[in-house]
């Protein structure tokens, strides 16, 4: 994460540097337009001159004739200058431009280099964040009160359950529940009874996230659920993973029900997405997101669209890249999640949206 953001700084270094060169170059344009014009003037003060001497040598007949030549000479020479500072101006013009235009595309390269980067920040920061979700799970389904009360279902033996989830999540804040399911999938204890009652008994069998959880081989492993509402938890947005329920805690043991985690997403995944570092005179204009495979807004910084905007991205590269906005004033950047450890991602984008400056 550190390197990721050195980068950008770096880029964003880059992209001043590249801004001051494009200023200069502005300026040094304008001073050779101003120049050439006073090298005008000052021709046509010439030519002006040489035209008064012909006119003058014109009244004096014969002995003007000598000046009549002198007076020929310097507007030919006044003619002349003109022409050469025209040709200079359309040549330094034509160069300067070329310039800007260079400078321009190497401006815009570098602001979508460091938009990717901070795109790729956004999306590594919470792949980290959910790769200790796949962790906690897998453990907290080992924990001997869990596994008892899958293995031989009980008033008594829920009660301790209950008990003992509501321990975890007085520890772990960025849960909104815990729900421990038999394999027909009925709940049979939660950690928050008091904050969500009635849940015991509910059956969670057509949830798909229940019907993966059901098919895992072993204890090792686990389902990471898309970002989705969860009516029984008060419409909240939650990230749900679940891990099998194993005989005697053990990873090769006989399944005896899921344990199903739900992550409370939408106040985590916006801390991530309002932290990103983008300069303040770019913030106002600056949209962070982090999409879904199928590019469905799942996290905002602006707190808009979340899980009913679907963002229209087009892919270059299907990993990361930065293309112009519609209207070709500003830039998109994206970023595929790259995963960590052993959690592979769900094929989640970091976007950035920047309109124009």
């Amino acid at each position: 994460m550190n390197q990721a953001r050195r980068v950008g700084d770096d880029r964003a270094g880059e992209g001043c540097a590249l801004s001051d060169i494009a200023a200069a170059a502005t300026t040094l344009r304008q001073a050779a337009h101003d120049k050439t014009q006073r090298i005008r003037q000052i021709t046509s003060q010439v030519k002006m001159l040489a035209l008064n001497a012909r006119i003058e040598s014109s009244r004096v007949g014969e002995h003007g004739r000598g000046f009549t030549v002198v007076a020929n000479e310097v507007g030919a020479v006044g003619e002349a200058i003109a022409g050469l500072a025209q040709e200079l101006e359309a040549d330094v013009d034509g160069r300067i431009v070329g310039l800007q235009e260079q400078v321009s595309w190497l401006v815009t390269r570098a602001q979508g280099e460091r938009l990717v980067d901070l795109a790729l920040n956004a999306v590594e920061l919470i792949d980290r964040n959910l790769y200790e979700r796949t962790c906690d799970v897998r453990w907290w389904a080992t924990d001997a009160a869990v596994v008892a009360c899958a293995a031989e279902p009980s008033t008594a033996a829920a009660a301790f359950a209950e008990k003992r989830l509501g321990v975890i999540l007085s520890a772990y804040t960025v849960y909104l529940d815990l729900w421990l399911c038999d394999l027909d999938g009925r709940i049979l204890a939660t950690g928050r009874p008091d904050r969500f009652p009635g849940l015991r008994g509910q059956s969670v069998a057509q949830e798909p996230w229940f019907r993966q959880a059901a098919t895992l081989a072993s204890g090792d492993e686990y389902t990471a659920a898309d970002i989705r509402t969860e009516p029984r938890l008060g419409s909240a947005q939650v990230a749900t993973y679940c891990a099998s329920v194993r005989q005697d805690g053990e990873a090769a043991g006989r399944p005896v029900g899921v344990l199903a985690i739900h992550f409370d997403w939408e106040p985590q995944a916006q801390a991530i997405v309002q932290g990103v570092r983008v300069v303040p005179e770019d913030r106002s204009r600056t949209r962070v997101l982090l999409v879904d495979a199928a590019h469905r807004v799942i996290a905002a910084s602006d707190g808009t669209g979340l899980l009913s905007e679907r963002l229209r991205l087009e892919l270059d590269d299907p990993v990361s890249g930065a293309r112009p906005t519609k209207d070709r004033k500003g830039l998109v950047a994206y970023h595929r999640t790259p995963g960590y450890e052993t959690y592979r991602g769900l094929g989640w984008y970091g976007v950035i949206v920047q309109g124009a400056g």
